[in-house]
């Protein structure tokens, strides 16, 4: 399994690049917003990578984050998503903001995406809405892209921008965690933390637990 290639931009596709790895060239595909933050030909970039097998098909899927990665993979297991669309979805609204999404029941924010049609976008939304909380509490606060003098350099990538959407993925982690140690489901905490953090972007972690407890508080 190929978990991670890092080295020089051969070429840039529309929708791939060739990355060579001290002499071996691995074809990549990236979503739009991966690949418009990727450095010029010759230039020096990192991924981990996802590859699909089939019987007349071996394709490696380039993410600048572990994050994304999983995403992808999670979006995968979706009925009717398939590469393609899984990317294309991550393209549309970042990691953030298909874990905000699903958190808060938004399908029609799904559509978005290139070839997303109303009852795909559902099913995603229906189908991850228990599973999606576990990802967005792997999010962390990416660090910048370094640059890269060597090839034989380990680098890591940064995070390709994304829309303006809760900026702080580590406080929504902590506030995921709180919030299940204190009996409530996945699903009811990630529906409260991303309707706080949507409303408020510059929550802390402590003001997203108390935004969300009222939210989750019984009415009346």
């Amino acid at each position: 399994m190929i978990g991670r290639v890092a080295g020089r931009i051969d070429y840039r596709g529309t929708d791939h690049v060739l990355i060579d790895v001290r002499g071996v060239g691995y074809l990549v595909y990236w979503s739009e917003r991966t690949l418009s933050a990727l450095p010029a030909v010759g230039g020096m970039a990192a991924l981990y990578t996802d590859l699909l097998v089939r019987e007349d098909l071996l394709q490696l899927f380039g993410f600048p984050t572990l994050v994304e990665k999983e995403w992808h993979r999670l979006l995968m297991s979706v009925q009717g998503v398939g590469a393609k669309a899984s990317l294309a979805i991550l393209g549309a609204l970042g990691p953030d903001g298909v874990g905000r999404a699903i958190a808060i029941g938004d399908w029609n924010s799904v559509t978005a995406a290139k070839g997303i049609g109303a009852k795909t976008a559902q099913r995603v939304v229906n189908e991850l809405k228990d599973k999606a909380p576990l990802v967005m509490a792997m999010g962390a606060a990416p660090a910048p892209m370094p640059a890269a003098p060597d090839t034989d350099e380990v680098i890591e990538t940064a995070s390709v921008p994304t829309p303006p959407v809760p900026p702080s993925p580590g406080a929504q982690a902590e506030a995921l965690s709180a919030l299940t140690n204190l009996g409530y489901t996945p699903g009811e905490a990630a529906g409260a933390v991303a309707q706080v953090a949507g409303e408020t972007p510059e929550a802390t972690t402590a003001e997203l637990i108390r935004a969300a407890l009222r939210r989750l508080a019984p009415k009346g």
